[in-house]
């Protein structure tokens, strides 16, 4: 399995949650996976119900078997620093730089550069070995920016080494994107069966394919069990009051006539949802990309729910050999 994992997805998908999710489940059995956040919104501090995520890799969760999940926060300009310092030397005159603003400066006025130095920071860390020559960490699992802007976000490098022809940019971005273009890395998209998230997703994978950028997997998150069979969802757009109020009136049920609205309205209201969700899978299953499925959690997105959905993911082959 790919060793970069990155998670997009549009906008209230979950695909921090996922991303989380999918780290847990690669770290189990004693594997060590690092979790990335990009967007500096601390949202797997907030997952893992832990304070936030400093600049530096911290161990955040333990996996079934004994593996480790560390994560880290880029701080855009913390890594233009390490930049400086490793490829020019910089040390202290780095730091007066950031003491006059211009590293704030570089890293807002420039997209482009902020997005270089997220990317290769977690290439670095796929690319960093122990001593003896094994990767430090098995997988690196990135919450990337969402669907609209990640083809944008992973191709920058591609578009810097075009600029820079020669010297230490040029080298930095081309190694990265040796390592966003190899199969090393494996992008995911998050959706729900809604038709913009598919759409944006069906979108998304399209751009992906253009850029030369290696799809991974869809994963359609919060799928909700469906309660009605296929002669029951047929039967909600009926009409049956009188049958229906009969039978409740033959159980013992008080109050029938008064239930029957709400139930037809709940029974058509699932049924509408069941078509919905057909039609949306049909638009996933053209795409041509194989899925996962995650099911929605009643109780919120909570560390036993993490633990739940890296399970589930480990069911359907994450993490297999």
């Amino acid at each position: 399995m790919s060793r970069l994992q990155v998670v997009s997805g549009k906008g209230g998908t979950g695909k921090t949650t996922v991303a989380a999710a999918l780290a847990l489940a690669l770290a189990t059995e004693g594997k060590r996976t690092l979790l990335v956040e990009v967007e500096g919104r601390q949202g797997i501090a907030q997952l893992f119900e832990t304070e936030a995520l400093p600049y530096e890799e911290r161990k955040i969760a333990v996996a079934p078997g004994g593996g480790e999940v560390y994560a880290l926060a880029i701080d855009a300009e913390r890594a233009l620093l390490d930049y400086l310092q490793m490829f020019y030397k910089l040390g202290g005159a780095g730091r007066a730089l950031k003491k006059l603003g211009a590293i704030d400066f570089a890293t807002t006025i420039a997209p482009g550069v902020r997005d270089v130095l997220l990317t290769g920071k977690a290439c670095e860390a796929v690319r960093r070995r122990e001593r003896d020559g094994r990767p430090v960490y098995d997988h690196v699992v990135m919450d990337a920016p969402p669907t609209g802007r990640i083809t944008r976000f992973l191709n920058v490098n591609d578009e810097v080494a075009g600029l820079a022809r020669i010297g230490p940019i040029h080298n930095q971005a081309q190694a990265v994107m040796g390592v966003l273009k190899s199969p090393e890395t494996a992008v995911h998209l998050v959706t729900l069966l809604e038709e913009m998230p598919v759409q944006e997703t069906a979108d998304g994978i399209a751009e992906l394919r253009a850029a030369g950028l290696p799809v991974g997997r869809v994963v359609v998150n919060m799928v909700r069990p469906q309660l009605l069979d296929g002669a029951a969802v047929r039967a909600a757009s009926g009409d049956h009051r009188e049958a229906i109020a009969r039978t409740l009136a033959s159980v013992g049920v008080t109050g029938a006539a008064g239930l029957v609205e709400p139930l037809l309205d709940e029974a058509a209201e699932h049924a509408r949802r069941v078509e919905l969700e057909r039609s949306q899978r049909a638009v996933l299953d053209g795409i041509g990309v194989p899925a996962y499925e995650l099911p929605y959690l009643g109780d919120g997105a909570d560390i036993a729910g993490l633990y739940r959905l890296a399970k589930e993911l480990r069911r359907q082959g994450v993490g297999a050999a």
